[in-house]
């Protein structure tokens, strides 16, 4: 089963327009800078903003067909949305707030559901208090309990990390991360922040002036050359991987995944722990052979898929293959012409720096 959401409307500086299928599965990332397009695509697959033409699908259910004559209201559509601030009833204490999400539910949902939503966000020791007795972290994450005790098919997140400082914004990653891995509701994620499409995003859509430039699983999204729009200066690969081995002696931990290892910075990590990678183009270096009597710890062979220019005449962005891993290079244009690279080469990859997204 998919999402389509196909869908158009008109802006004052340019005008939305959107098809895509996304899965209905995990969370797709809307990424891009602000005044895009992004919130209104979400107010519009909610029902919120009405779109001049379009279709709104998810799974088997039909929620917008202009072709048909659907377009079901706002409280007819199995959606559950988080704002950018809570949005919690001040007079209401935490309980009070779930319990308004519990009307609300598509099938009566029960204390059950209730509790199970309640250990999934770690929000039990809040249940008495009124939101202003929040952090700010608390109060997001019982605005997406509140919005889960629904039972909503499709939950939008329209920046739920926006309004936190980056302490709160800590907080608050695990628990998304968790929401990912145990529900089964498929998630639309709206952000500009790259932190944020690297520990969360399965699939990524790009979008720029109301258009969707790519569209795909978020690694395959992040290294595609042709794209620098994405991350800008922050151009790199996502790694999934396993940790294989602990270095107790140097702190280290060695991280494998489809094309090699790395070693990164181990920080309580344990052997068979599924973790996130994130290699910047800009630690990444390019040798004809494997470098010794180096201090960078990371070689990897690889062969070199693509060249591109960069943004500055000076700079040149390698896209390489390492197995069935790719990895980005920012190097100078010099380099590529003096080690005489070529799409196709074999070479090897120098990563100087990896961080972990957990």
């Amino acid at each position: 089963m998919s999402i389509h959401l196909q869908l158009g409307l008109a802006r004052a500086d340019f005008e939305v327009s959107v098809d895509v299928q996304l899965p209905a599965h995990g969370i797709s990332v809307i990424y891009g800078p602000s005044g895009c397009g992004k919130t209104t695509l979400l107010r519009c697959v909610a029902g919120l903003e009405t779109s001049a033409r379009g279709r709104v699908q998810v799974g088997h259910e039909v929620w917008q067909d202009d072709a048909q004559g659907v377009r079901l209201p706002t409280h007819q559509r199995a959606v559950g949305y988080v704002f950018q601030e809570a949005s919690l009833f001040d007079h209401l204490d935490v309980a009070g707030n779930l319990a308004y999400g519990l009307q609300r539910s598509r099938n009566h949902a029960s204390d059950v559901v209730l509790q199970q939503v309640i250990e999934l966000l770690g929000i039990g020791h809040v249940l008495k208090r009124r939101s202003h007795e929040l952090s700010g972290g608390e109060r997001q994450r019982v605005a997406i309990a509140r919005a889960l005790v629904t039972q909503p098919r499709l939950l939008l997140l329209d920046e739920p990390l926006a309004a936190l400082d980056h302490a709160r914004r800590q907080e608050v990653l695990p628990w998304l991360e968790k929401l990912r891995d145990d529900l089964n509701i498929p998630m639309l994620y709206v952000t500009h922040a790259v932190d944020e499409v690297a520990r969360l995003a399965d699939t990524l859509v790009v979008m720029h002036a109301g258009r969707i430039q790519a569209n795909g699983p978020v690694a395959e999204v992040l290294t595609q050359v042709n794209l620098p729009v994405v991350v800008g200066e922050d151009a790199g690969a996502l790694l999934t991987g396993i940790v294989l081995n602990i270095d107790t002696q140097w702190h280290l931990a060695q991280v494998g995944f489809a094309g090699g290892a790395l070693w990164v910075r181990n920080s309580g990590l344990q052997v068979g722990q599924p973790v996130r990678l994130r290699v910047l183009a800009r630690d990444v270096s390019v040798t004809l052979a494997e470098a010794t009597h180096t201090s960078i710890q990371n070689h990897l062979p690889c062969v070199v898929d693509a060249i591109t220019p960069d943004a500055h005449p000076s700079q040149a962005l390698l896209r390489l293959r390492c197995g069935d891993t790719v990895l980005l290079a920012r190097v100078t244009a010099r380099g590529v012409h003096a080690l005489g690279l070529h799409v196709g080469m074999q070479a090897w990859a120098q990563v100087k720096s990896v961080a972990l997204v957990k």
